[in-house]
């Protein structure tokens, strides 16, 4: 090599950051890889109720979604798909989002079944690398392999994932009116909170799929860092989630809408 040759600064390349911006938005689908900032402020959490209530799980399906959301003031899509198994009394899902050329996030939970429904032993998040919760109900422990604090198990206790499903067989299993309220424990991937979900009325939703009729379930935020989570469960399809939309704080948002029929 030339000691007197000048470097050359590499050229700049926009669409890189812009498109690193748009993955992270895009990534939020699936829930913040992270815990976030702790708020003093923050209203109490509901008390969880010490037995968890009747649950019947859909029976096994494989879903595909469209992805439109905003990431920065950009307009971006994807694809994804949900995988629901059941094997006896041992289940598995796993959740996919894909963006071309800048790559795909995957979050799995395995568990089993029983009345109350899900009960989740192992979540996993994996976008360039994995990180993973373990749920040890006899220990009554939550376990982060980020080196989190651990937290308490509360009976009822989901993940990111599961927690779709479990409100899928919580409607299936005893009908809900407008306005009722489901709680119960959700962990990420460095803490566990109880999450409430609001049932809203019946809707006609336009999907790429064609139009389906489901229920609207909303999570509103209660620390100024969470995000505004709705999904709608649609009845004619065993209450499987057919639209998933989050809205993050800074306006980010990622709405994931039901393909084509199962």
């Amino acid at each position: 090599m030339n000691p007197h040759k000048q470097a050359v600064a590499p050229r700049p390349r926009p669409w890189l950051s812009l498109g690193a911006g748009v993955l992270a938005a895009f990534a939020a689908a699936l829930g913040p890889q992270g815990s976030g900032p702790a708020f003093a402020a923050a209203p109490p959490a509901p008390a969880a109720s010490a037995t968890a209530p009747r649950s019947d799980p859909p029976p096994a399906s494989e879903l595909s979604y469209e992805v439109f959301g905003q990431a920065k003031g950009f307009d971006y899509r994807a694809t994804g798909s949900l995988s629901w198994r059941r094997e006896g009394p041992n289940y598995e899902a796993r959740l996919e989002l894909a963006m071309p050329l800048l790559g795909k996030r995957v979050q799995t939970s395995q568990g089993s079944v029983g009345p109350d429904g899900l009960r989740p032993t192992r979540f996993a998040d994996k976008r360039s690398s994995e990180r993973a919760v373990q749920f040890e109900p006899e220990a009554k422990r939550i376990r982060f392999s980020n080196n989190a604090p651990e937290a308490e198990w509360l009976p009822g206790a989901q993940d990111r994932l599961s927690l779709f499903l479990q409100l899928a067989g919580l409607l299936r299993a005893q009908p809900r009116q407008t306005g009722d309220v489901l709680s119960f424990q959700v962990a990420g991937l460095g803490d566990a909170e109880i999450w409430q979900f609001e049932v809203g009325a019946l809707e006609t939703l336009r999907l790429p799929a064609g139009n389906i009729e489901a229920r609207l379930l909303k999570r509103t935020p209660r620390k100024p860092h969470d995000s505004t989570v709705e999904v709608w469960l649609a009845p004619s399809l065993g209450h499987l989630p057919v639209r998933l939309r989050i809205a993050q704080p800074n306006g980010d948002v990622a709405d994931q809408r039901l393909a084509r029929l199962p």
